[in-house]
């Protein structure tokens, strides 16, 4: 599949507090794969990873979100941790550049609490979708049909629960990105 996804590029969204396994292991997977890899951040600069209980490495932002489009990308990948999408899912660019994805039908993939940042865009009624535990109520007010599982793909839609499922959410972003456009992927 490596050839067939060459070349791709992919945007990560993230800020301040994403959970540092949840940005750098699909960052990597997705490198391997021969996929051109941007962290778009509405911080100019660098952000500060959350690796599990402290504060992890700063990873460089390679986009500012002011100045990037839907456009430029095949995907998008939204990491989780606690403070990344708290923060994300209540910034307007963010929302919208989240929303441009889906209203274009490419993949999306969010894992852990990344998925607050989707029942802020507006994404999720109807949706069926994975999430850490304690995003579970929020997602079924949203109108998502929630499941405990590791991996959940829903017409170009990845949710995963947590880093333990990095392997097949990376696995299934990829099958994604290789199928292209999903036409029921909506906003």
């Amino acid at each position: 599949m490596t050839q067939q996804v060459e070349g791709k590029r992919v945007a990560i969204l993230a800020t301040h507090g994403f959970e540092e396994s949840e940005l750098a292991v699909p960052k990597a997977k997705l490198q391997q794969q021969g996929i051109v890899v941007h962290v778009v951040s509405p911080e100019a600069k660098g952000i500060k990873a959350w690796a599990e209980n402290g504060w992890g490495d700063t990873y460089d932002v390679d986009v500012a979100l002011d100045d990037v489009s839907e456009h430029d990308y095949h995907a998008l990948v939204l990491p989780g941790g606690l403070f990344n999408p708290d923060a994300l899912r209540q910034d307007e660019k963010a929302l919208s550049f989240v929303k441009a994805f889906f209203q274009a039908h490419k993949p999306v993939a969010a894992i852990c609490h990344a998925p607050w940042i989707l029942i802020n865009a507006g994404v999720v009624e109807g949706r069926r979708l994975t999430s850490y535990p304690s995003v579970e109520q929020d997602l079924r007010n949203a109108g998502a049909d929630w499941v405990d599982e590791q991996v959940v793909v829903d017409n170009g839609l990845v949710t995963s629960r947590k880093p333990d499922d990095l392997d097949i959410f990376c696995h299934k972003l990829v099958e994604e990105i290789h199928e292209g456009r999903h036409e029921k992927q909506h906003a």
